[in-house]
């Protein structure tokens, strides 16, 4: 297995000056429910600061107005909902419409969890072509089914948490075994695992990467779901599955440890990381 932890980081194309929103993707990010708006908000934001050239965030019809208030830069969509205010199977059809323009899915911030979104999920997963980066509920959802992990029509990445790798494992692991069993995973079902924490691990089964850059002030609520739009950014620019979460994993960290630098690490949030992500690109541009 090549170990990519000194190799360079993947690089941007320069953007031309005759260059068009179109150029940067359209970026397709679903969650959202009552109570949860914050997260699809969040993960919304960083697309936006990731470069994508478009984001539209297609929310449960309760909360459009909760999310739409929130940034004016991107687009939103409401879906059908059900009683407690999250996205009804009856959405599904809406969404796999809304994947085909996108250049890359974003699935999961803050969707809650109901049997219905349990069989949204499993046949989003099965049925859309673009790349998917999968989180949060979406991870829980898939949880159930094990099996689906390896069906998905496109490139698929996965960025669990340990929790949440252990709920699709279903297996609790120390660092060490929970880190082989991802390299495991990413290679038997053909995706990307980014195995969030302390050193993250970015890893497709044949290439694995730790990243190096963030700190304890990011262990705070809505922190992956920057992450997840930044990884969707990025891919939206024309990076591969790999090189786009391993690239999103080093800029979330840095922009972690930019905001670190200003703020202190205890008062730190996760809107934060979204307006630090500026220094970051510079940071990063500036060393390549």
């Amino acid at each position: 297995m090549n170990n990519s932890e000194q190799d360079r980081l993947a690089e941007l194309a320069p953007r031309r000056e005759n260059a068009h929103k179109g150029d940067f993707g359209l970026a397709l990010i679903t969650g959202g429910s009552r109570g949860m708006t914050g997260a699809v908000a969040l993960a919304g934001m960083a697309a936006l600061r990731g470069g994508a050239g478009l984001v539209r965030l297609a929310v449960p019809e309760v909360c459009l107005d909760v999310v739409a208030v929130q940034e004016p830069s991107y687009m939103t969509v409401s879906l059908p909902c059900d009683s407690a205010g999250r996205m009804a199977a009856a959405a599904t059809e809406r969404i796999l419409e809304l994947a085909r323009p996108a250049a890359a899915v974003a699935l999961g911030p803050g969707m809650g969890r109901s049997a219905e979104l349990d069989r949204l999920v499993g046949r989003l997963y099965r049925e859309v072509t673009q790349p998917m980066v999968v989180d949060a509920d979406a991870l829980n959802a898939l949880a159930g089914e094990p099996d689906l992990l390896g069906t998905g029509s496109g490139p698929r990445i996965l960025t669990p948490h340990p929790g949440e790798f252990a709920r699709l494992t279903g297996k609790k692991l120390d660092d060490e075994e929970r880190q082989a069993a991802a390299v495991e995973l990413a290679r038997r079902c053909g995706i990307v695992v980014v195995l969030k924490g302390h050193r993250t691990l970015v890893t497709d089964g044949k290439r694995r990467a730790v990243n190096t850059t963030g700190n304890p002030g990011m262990a705070t609520g809505g922190s992956g779901d920057v992450l997840t739009g930044l990884i969707a950014a990025l891919v939206c620019q024309g990076l591969e599955p790999f090189d786009a979460a391993r690239l999103g994993a080093h800029l979330h960290g840095l922009a972690g440890d930019i905001a670190a630098d200003e703020l202190g690490q205890v008062s730190m949030i996760a809107g934060d990381l979204v307006a630090f992500l500026p220094d970051a690109f510079g940071e990063y541009q500036a060393e390549e």
